[in-house]
């Protein structure tokens, strides 16, 4: 239902500024359509990255390696894998819960979560293309560590 409204309310604004200065609407959609046409082939390739990856790495083959134990080992791993995941909201919670089911620990889901959420190593191209190396790098980081102390916060919560 939200989508529809976004979709509504761009389409709104895109008339009331046709509305206001038609060339000026024209010249901005242009822009961005080319925009949209530079980014396609870096996305494609993230896709389909992010498609044979989540081909070998099922909830159970997850749920395996990312054990109820609270070892570095498997925590350090749910960072990797979530940091090289592009999954939506809608299909991480799920995953988490499946995830949780097969035995995974709650540490291990939270920074898996997390990471897979914030952290964009197969995005980090396009990242760097638009807002350059420096911003791109601070703002990983700073995810990978958020990401850690919400799931200490987490566990502290949760015990």
């Amino acid at each position: 239902m939200m989508t529809i409204i976004f979709y509504a309310a761009v389409f709104f604004l895109i008339l009331w500024s046709a509305h206001k200065s038609m060339s000026k609407t024209k010249q901005a959609l242009l822009k961005s359509w080319n925009s949209f046409k530079n980014m396609l082939p870096l996305f494609l390739a993230i896709v389909f990255i992010v498609g044979i990856i989540l081909s070998f790495l099922t909830p159970e083959t997850i749920a395996l390696l990312l054990g109820g134990d609270s070892n570095w080992y498997s925590i350090v791993l749910a960072a990797i894998i979530g940091s090289c995941t592009i999954i939506p909201g809608f299909v991480t919670f799920p995953l988490a819960h499946t995830l949780l089911e097969n035995g995974a620990g709650f540490f291990q889901i939270t920074v898996f979560i997390s990471t897979s959420v914030m952290v964009g190593v197969l995005t980090m191209p396009i990242e760097i293309q638009y807002f350059g190396k420096k911003a791109a790098y601070i703002r990983n980081m700073s995810a990978i560590f958020f990401s850690f102390l919400i799931a200490c916060i987490m566990e502290a919560l949760l015990k």
